[in-house]
């Protein structure tokens, strides 16, 4: 078959299963896209042949004796590099790290291999996974498959540009600052963010290997080309670490709406604290116009439970104050004494260099502060979803942005129908759902005037994450589905 790249998981593990197609035949599919098109991408980023081939064919081989590995037995896929695969490098950008080499499966990649899944390489990332462009010193750019000029995102940019591409058949990302979100919007690919804690993240990059601890904020969930692919992946990768099973087990509740016309949906469009490009809002709209024909009650929200401005500065300290957590001492120390400095020249807003120096050396009692307000505004959205099963959001301000490697996050601008703003704009629509902790889907929902993707953010309560991804498979049999880059059809 020629269009093996245009199958989804689900259909490409169901024609494995069948006998249509080998998993050795998709394999070797897919390396020969990446062999023939992936320079002009630059989203695979390492691979080991060899071992892939070896273990597709044992999947095969295991087909023929009419064994059956798991729901993804013998699907290709790559995985981004901020998870560890045995035999894998693990970079993450990351100088440093240029020559580790895993010896062990994060927990996610372990429970992918244990549902079939042959993983033949990794996707590109920015250093240490911290920037929503996808570049670095070791790998260089992933470029957007819908336009070279454009970034894929970050920092799973090398996951949904991999996915849009047709190199790959699923992928897993990480999510803190719409690390998923971001780059299944620009990529018009699906990206979901899990409900916090429902996915373990031993064996994710930062922090350094070895790690044990669950980082705050930060969640994996899959990317993919459909929403049902979305969840085939979750039902394999949720469910809890080794410790914690010993207690409890992973339940994800049905959607109660059964049809489009079912759901109760709020929205919100349209916030001063961060304007939308009109070629996002347009697509919004139209996506929002066709859950209306079909009946669904909607409604919209002049403003998110707790505030947006309210609910972004906790994340905004929450964030910042795992950062810093995470930075070297003499940095650190250097970062306390600048923040002092510039709070004495009054200079120490969110989003400035001195607003990210005094929160990410700000003290465990103001930590705690913002961790009850985390918790208070989480009640909040909570006593929301009691009136409504969908929050639908933007995902990000603005179509894909052009390539900008220059400075930092805090001093870049973006522009917006005319009009700069900075960079960190780019975060604010994503902040809602992190720091309450809800599962968020990206959907894409069709192209700007200028052919670059855009995506809806679905958001449900708490570990409401399979209402997420049946809204967006509603969508998408409305017609707002994944297409293919016309240069990777």
């Amino acid at each position: 078959m020629t269009d093996i790249h245009r199958l989804s998981a689900t259909a490409l593990a169901a024609a494995i299963a069948d006998g249509q197609i080998t998993s050795r035949v998709a394999l070797d599919h897919f390396l020969a896209r990446i062999e023939h098109m992936g320079e002009a991408v630059n989203a695979v980023i390492a691979m080991d042949v060899e071992a892939a081939r070896a273990r597709a064919d044992a999947a095969d081989a295991a087909i023929a004796a009419g064994e059956r590995w798991g729901p993804l037995h013998g699907v290709p896929m790559t995985v981004k590099d901020t998870f560890e695969a045995a035999g894998l490098p693990t970079v993450v950008g990351e100088p440093r790290l240029k020559d580790y080499v895993s010896t062990h499966d994060a927990v996610t990649v372990a429970r992918l291999k244990s549902a079939g899944a042959v993983i033949f390489g990794k996707t590109n990332t920015p250093r240490l996974a911290q920037d929503v462009q996808s570049f670095n010193s070791i790998y260089g750019t992933t470029n957007n498959p819908w336009n070279a000029e454009r970034t894929s995102g970050g920092s799973s940019g090398g996951a949904a540009a991999a996915l849009a591409a047709g190199f790959t058949a699923l992928e897993i990302g990480s999510d803190l600052a719409g690390s998923i979100r971001t780059p299944a919007s620009w990529c018009g690919v699906y990206g979901h963010k899990a409900s916090y804690g429902l996915i373990p993240l031993r064996g994710h990059i930062p922090g350094p290997p070895g790690t044990r601890a669950e980082p705050d904020l930060c969640v994996a969930g899959p990317l993919a080309r459909s929403a049902d692919d979305l969840a085939l992946a979750l039902e394999v990768l949720a469910g809890p670490d080794t410790i914690e099973s010993t207690l409890w087990q992973t339940h994800l509740p049905a959607p109660k709406p059964v049809t489009l016309a079912d759901f109760r949906i709020a929205y919100c469009f349209e916030h001063a604290f961060c304007p939308l490009a009109d070629a996002t809002r347009t697509r919004l709209e139209e996506a929002l116009e066709s859950a209306r024909r079909a009946g669904a009650n909607v409604t919209r929200l002049n403003d998110l439970p707790g505030g947006f401005e309210a609910g972004y500065d906790i994340y905004d300290r929450l964030l910042n104050g795992m950062v810093g957590a995470a930075i070297p001492d003499k940095l650190y120390a250097k970062a306390r004494r600048g923040a002092a400095l510039l709070g004495l020249l009054g200079r120490t807003k969110p989003g400035t260099l001195g607003g990210f120096g005094q929160r990410a050396t700000a003290s465990h009692r103001d930590w705690a502060d913002a961790n009850e307000q985390r918790h208070r505004l989480r009640d909040e959205w909570q006593a929301l979803f009691a009136d409504y099963d969908v929050v639908l959001l933007p995902g990000v301000c603005v179509p894909a942005i052009p390539h900008d490697h220059g400075g930092n996050v805090l001093s870049r601008k973006i522009d917006i129908d005319g009009d700069s703003h900075g960079y960190t704009h780019l975060f604010r629509w994503i902040a809602p759902a992190t720091v309450a902790g809800l599962p968020a889907t990206s959907a894409p929902v069709g192209l700007s005037d200028d052919g670059l993707p855009v995506g809806l953010q679905i958001v449900a309560g708490y570990g409401q994450d399979l209402t997420t991804i049946a809204f967006a498979r509603h969508l998408a049999a409305a017609g707002l589905d994944f297409t293919p880059p016309p240069a990777f059809g």
